[in-house]
């Protein structure tokens, strides 16, 4: 029995629906590595002595801080803890 032309498109779309569902590490389908839920990164944080520190600065600032980032390939998080420790040394 064939499909008509609209349960077709609604099967395939169904299909991708699942698969983006699905989706794995950094978007990849199918991917090994499940994402860390937020509980479970909260207390991941905690063990390594992470604590979360809000603050409001200058949008061009975090301009900067994101190009900088992506140019040492690190994440914002590190680079701006790096940036902090050598400030306060001085």
């Amino acid at each position: 029995m064939a499909m008509k032309p609209a349960e077709l498109q609604k099967f395939n779309a169904m299909k991708l629906v699942n698969r983006m569902k699905n989706t794995g590490t950094h978007g990849h389908p199918g991917g090994t590595v499940k994402p860390v839920d937020r509980r479970e990164q909260r207390r991941l944080d905690q063990a390594a002595g992470l604590v979360p520190f809000a603050v409001k600065i200058n949008g061009e600032l975090i301009k900067q801080i994101n190009t900088l980032a992506a140019e040492r390939k690190t994440g914002v998080n590190q680079l701006v803890a790096e940036l902090l420790q050598k400030a306060l040394k001085k």
